[in-house]
């Protein structure tokens, strides 16, 4: 039976960020497996999602980890270079623009001053403002608007991730494709994984980084987690007409829309979503594909029409690609649940990101590293995310979620 001194279960950004941190602090010595049961990431929310990163959140805890990932995004060549070849990620700093109406404007402000007091870069504007500054965006309906000046954009996501996958290896970790299907108990601790095929891996420490297979590892353990897979759908369209500097937009009900890639001969092509109210909010099942079909409705009776009527531009667009992913939404407080997970000493969670997930893999990782190696986060405190506010009933609660 092999043996390692860490398993990180799921090798995706989070999990291989964990890994790349661990084996790159000075003070550790030990060998580190991450157990991946998809190596192509087909159905991955790191490959999946929108990838972009943004400082507007309520919580400080949220704020802070953006503002350390986009300054590891900016260097992204420095931290994850392997042999002389610095990845690329193609880092768009084209900003957030949250658009709100007379009765959103107060929580908005509110942000706005969480924000500033973590050193975030988010301007208010009114509607004058956001005219002069957009004016080929509508303001009927907005009361006022918060955008990021800097420190917010996109990025290639699938680069993010296979950077932090080449990283990880090149410092020592051993993937494993496999699935986890047990854990292996002795009084309150994990002393090993049991894999589908039968192989069985003895290990120190366990970090669980299985996305929407996340409470299915937990709880193996006893442990629950109120985290629920739920699908989201991402539409492109070309629009032909110019959007000058157009930013990542999230009109006043919620539809959201951002550049993908630079603007051709035939226009600027975009993507765009919608993320339903809780009582219509489908789930998404690795398992069952009938749950991770395109809902193309949606598309055509909610997206298009906001964004049409938000910017007269876009009234006339052609319709491109699709695709779902999983949204790994923590149901207690649309929050990630981090660290060690209650009355199993040596299990780490690293689950229900609610969307956050891929533009806080960097803080996420070297987090959950000092964790492990010096019993507490020393770089960023991301304790408020902690377990112990779960096994209260104790919700830390992100207000902000797209």
């Amino acid at each position: 039976m092999a043996g390692y001194d860490v398993a990180v279960v799921g090798g995706g950004a989070t999990g291989s960020s964990v890994a790349c941190h661990l084996l790159a602090d000075p003070g550790f010595r030990g060998r580190v497996v991450v157990i991946e049961k998809d190596p192509t990431y087909r159905l991955a929310a790191s490959a999946l999602s929108a990838a972009s990163i943004r400082q507007q959140y309520s919580q400080p805890v949220n704020v802070q980890l953006s503002l350390h990932g986009i300054s590891f995004l900016r260097e992204v060549g420095r931290h994850l270079e392997v042999d002389g070849e610095e990845p690329r990620i193609d880092l768009h700093e084209g900003g957030y623009l949250y658009l709100a109406g007379e009765a959103a404007a107060g929580i908005l402000r509110q942000n706005h001053a969480v924000q500033s007091q973590e050193g975030a870069d988010i301007l208010l504007l009114d509607p004058e403002a956001l005219h002069r500054r957009f004016p080929w965006l509508a303001a009927h309906g907005v009361a006022l608007a918060s955008w990021g000046r800097s420190g917010e954009g996109w990025f290639d996501g699938w680069a993010l991730l296979q950077a932090f996958r080449r990283k990880a290896r090149r410092l020592g970790a051993d993937y494993r494709t496999g699935e986890v299907a047990g854990l292996d108990l002795h009084g309150d601790r994990v002393t090993g994984l049991r894999l589908a095929d039968g192989e069985r891996i003895a290990c120190g420490a366990v970090v669980n980084c299985a996305g929407s297979n996340g409470p299915r590892v937990a709880a193996m353990a006893g442990v629950s987690l109120p985290v629920q897979a739920k699908r989201r759908s991402v539409f492109s369209f070309t629009c032909r007409t110019p959007l000058a500097g157009a930013p990542l937009l999230i009109d006043t009900g919620g539809v959201w829309m951002r550049p993908e890639g630079r603007a051709g001969p035939g226009g600027q092509v975009f993507i765009a979503g919608w993320s339903p109210p809780p009582e219509t909010d489908p789930d998404w099942l690795d398992d069952d594909p009938a749950t991770q079909e395109v809902e193309w409705s949606l598309f055509e009776e909610m997206v298009w029409p906001a964004l049409a009527a938000r910017i007269p531009a876009l009234a006339e667009i052609k319709p491109g690609r699709a695709w779902t992913g999983p949204y790994d939404m923590n149901l207690l407080d649309h929050n990630a649940v981090l660290g060690p997970a209650g009355s199993v000493a040596n299990l780490y969670l690293c689950n229900g990101f609610s969307g956050h997930g891929l533009q806080h893999a960097p803080g996420v990782g070297r987090g959950l590293a000092e964790w492990i190696l010096h019993g507490r986060p020393t770089t960023l405190d991301l304790r408020p995310l902690g377990f112990d506010r779960i096994a209260a009933a104790r919700p830390l609660l992100e207000r902000n979620v797209i």
